[in-house]
């Protein structure tokens, strides 16, 4: 990382509709955050996202009793990792698949897609979904980021995403640990439930491409596994400067 980043009093999420525009107001619960629990007040500068790679700066208007006004100005550096990475995840319990997502925004994972599969059958209804997003643009604000994950399915088995990049698959029968330290483009994993992939669901994700390896002897839930498999792909992946 080269020079000094910029500090900025809180980072604001802006829909990409209203990204390109001068000024813009917020309310509801982005108002109620920045300026009622963190009294945020007029001048103070913060970073704007769009979720899509685009950040601005943004000065703080005219704040009123519900709504506030900001003025945004000069692009920045997106401050996100290289690599673009997706998780393919065996279908958890929704307030651990909301855990999941945080965390992922907070390393910058580019895709969360959910599976059903034999052993997680799980369906996720329209409530949990949209809850999995605000917590993305929750993480996403307090982290930094620019990149909001796109979150899809539970995809049923039969119509597995596209892979992305190189691709491996969590597998405690896996004889060697993921690549630590190697610089990838883009790079697919995928995590099965605590009791693995069967057999059968094993050789479909060989023949997409995916490679077995293990995190270690321990059995880790789902979440767990996801989070360590992201943040050990990302290290030698630094983000860039201002």
């Amino acid at each position: 990382m080269t020079g000094e980043r910029p500090r900025f009093a809180a980072t604001v999420y802006l829909p990409p509709a209203v990204f390109d525009d001068e000024d813009v107001a917020i309310g509801g619960d982005v108002y109620r955050h920045l300026f009622r629990a963190r009294r945020l007040a007029t001048g103070d500068v913060l970073r704007a996202v769009d979720g899509l790679g685009r950040s601005r700066r943004a000065i703080v208007g005219k704040v009123g009793r519900d709504r506030a006004s900001l003025r945004l100005g000069e692009s920045l550096p997106e401050l996100e990792p290289r690599l673009r990475l997706e998780l393919w995840v065996a279908s958890p319990r929704p307030e651990r698949a909301s855990w999941l997502v945080e965390k992922a925004t907070e390393l910058g994972v580019r895709a969360v897609r959910w599976l059903r599969c034999e052993r997680a059958p799980r369906r996720y209804g329209e409530s949990v979904t949209s809850r999995q997003r605000r917590v993305a643009i929750g993480a996403l604000q307090q982290c930094g980021g620019a990149w909001l994950p796109e979150i899809s399915g539970p995809h049923v088995w039969s119509r597995l995403p596209e892979v992305r990049g190189s691709a491996w698959v969590l597998d405690m029968d896996g004889r060697q640990s993921l690549p630590v330290g190697r610089a990838f483009e883009a790079a697919t994993v995928v995590v099965g439930p605590e009791g693995g992939f069967a057999p059968n669901e094993l050789r479909d994700l060989e023949r997409l491409g995916c490679r077995p390896w293990a995190l270690g002897e321990r059995v880790l839930r789902v979440e767990t596994a996801a989070i360590v498999a992201a943040g050990l792909l990302s290290i030698g992946e630094p983000l860039p400067g201002p």
